[in-house]
């Protein structure tokens, strides 16, 4: 039985494939009891916090509805209801809430601090989002893709735009250590950093994935069985780079194009708000500034049926809870 009791869920680079899969195996099970009505409330009478520097919805109400589901008491702390950084230290602030919650999660700025409330909080530390990593959201795809795909080992991955921060560099370690093939498709300065990619690589040689950066959208993208991209300006990053980011990765926008040359089996996935259409004020604002009407992907992707992206969004949930339960008690499959 893999036992991942008291293990902080910081970055998927500390976990192995066999332990990556159980917590999809796991996430799939808690699923399906709640499909089924099954009560799942086995850590009831335990509390968590949950840290918010980056406001989020999927991702608050992922933790809050797993934790609920659990039988767990939630406490959640906006930047404006928490002293984290400011009359606080991260580390007296870890030590306080590890004494009164079982777990904590954190979404905010860089991975040293989220490292630095595991280091001090003497309970389970959550990664919810960083700057450099995402790994909730990555079970979460893996675990769209296993349900869409039926496996994950040998598929094929194109992450097409920015692929420096988070979303890129998770989808990198996430393929290596589960043996798809990854490619970045992004302009060159757009790649991922090479200290990370050195660490994927010895990855992939265990796991058998490939890692491929690549400038050429439609090289990237055929034949790829999930297409996937997230927005070009990410939380807390000036309004002026909107005009450099557009110009640079307008040509590596997922549109029909891009989904025909991946072909009828390819799935599209992003983590989500999207800019597809005018629906939303910073859309509508970026549209009358620079005159387009979509970014990252075409409205008309967004809406098809190769789209799977508020399946992936619902798996948040299922995927987060499996994070919770088993890293505060042993869950059998």
């Amino acid at each position: 039985m893999t036992r991942l009791k008291g293990r902080h869920f910081l970055t998927l680079k500390d976990f192995t494939s066999e332990e990556i899969q159980y917590l999809l195996d796991l996430a799939a099970k808690l699923k399906a009891k709640k499909k089924n009505g099954e009560p799942m409330d086995v850590l009831r009478g335990k509390n968590v916090a949950l840290i918010f520097e980056k406001t989020s919805t999927r991702t608050r109400c992922a933790f809050e509805v797993a934790a609920h589901d659990l039988g767990m008491g939630t406490t959640y702390l906006e930047p404006s209801s928490s002293q984290i950084g400011k009359k606080e230290s991260i580390r007296d602030t870890a030590r306080v809430l590890g004494r009164m919650y079982e777990g904590i999660e954190y979404r905010g700025f860089g991975q040293e601090i989220v490292e630095e409330l595991a280091k001090y909080a003497g309970v389970p530390v959550w990664n919810g989002l960083t700057n450099e990593y995402h790994p909730t959201q990555m079970l979460a795809d893996f675990l769209t893709i296993q349900e869409h795909l039926g496996s994950l080992k040998g598929k094929k991955l194109a992450y097409v735009g920015d692929a420096r921060y988070n979303m890129g560099n998770s989808y990198m370690i996430a393929c290596a250590k589960m043996g798809l093939h990854f490619v970045a498709c992004a302009p060159k300065k757009y790649f991922p950093n090479e200290a990370l990619i050195k660490e994927c690589e010895a990855f992939a040689k265990i796991s058998g994935a490939t890692l491929t950066f690549t400038e050429d959208i439609m090289e990237g993208t055929k034949g790829a069985d999930v297409v996937c991209t997230d927005v070009w300006v990410s939380m807390g990053e000036p309004d002026s780079v909107w005009a450099e980011r557009i110009h640079d990765l307008m040509p590596y926008q997922v549109n029909k194009k891009v989904m025909e040359n991946a072909g009828s089996q390819a799935i599209f996935l992003h983590c989500l708000p999207s800019f597809h259409d005018l629906g939303t004020t910073i859309g509508r604002e970026i549209s009358a500034k620079f005159g387009i009407s979509e970014m990252e992907v075409t409205d008309e992707v967004f809406e098809s049926e190769q789209s799977k992206v508020f399946d992936e969004a619902e798996n948040r949930m299922h995927t987060i809870k499996a994070v919770i339960a088993a890293t505060l008690r042993d869950m059998e499959i």
